[in-house]
């Protein structure tokens, strides 16, 4: 019994089927008060102040199943002026990231399921029409992973169900 249990537990991937993670990282900020304030939220687990980005785990035979990271972020992070911006609610610029990841993250990574095998150029095709004003609470991280997670799998709003679940933990 405990068994099936386990299996049950277990992210069932199909064969052919791109993986896809969720994962949370510190917000990045300026050096000094600001950076130790955004650490020390991100290790308090204080959701809200967190940035979220998709991981693609593709299903294809090495070298290329190399996971891929997908990220939305303001472009100058640490630069106070864009500090100042965010916290009076003013739009910014934003940029989109993808970069090489050689290993998934050991912790706060989440599996939330499985896109059909091509997800890197699904993804491709979500941030040619995702607009890069950043806006944080209207148009940021989360609004990207929620969307970009839903056009992979069909899952709308999965940070409100990993919050959930993070939070009975």
């Amino acid at each position: 019994m405990a068994s099936s249990l386990l299996a049950l537990m277990k992210p069932r991937v199909t064969s052919g089927r791109d993986e896809v993670y969720v994962a949370a990282v510190p917000l990045r900020a300026t050096k000094g008060p600001a950076q130790l304030l955004t650490s020390t939220a991100y290790s308090l687990n204080l959701w809200d102040l967190q940035h979220f980005m998709v991981i693609i785990k593709p299903s294809s035979p090495p070298p290329h199943s190399q996971a891929l990271v997908f990220d939305f972020q303001p472009k100058d992070p640490e630069n106070i002026y864009t500090a100042l911006a965010v916290l009076s609610g003013k739009a910014i610029p934003g940029v989109i990231l993808t970069r090489k990841l050689s290993k998934l993250p050991r912790r706060k990574c989440w599996f939330v399921g499985s896109s059909k095998a091509g997800a890197i150029d699904i993804a491709s095709e979500f941030n040619e029409v995702w607009k890069t004003h950043l806006r944080v609470g209207h148009h940021d991280c989360r609004n990207y992973t929620n969307g970009l997670v839903e056009y992979l799998t069909g899952e709308k709003y999965v940070l409100d169900r990993l919050r959930s679940t993070d939070t009975q933990r």
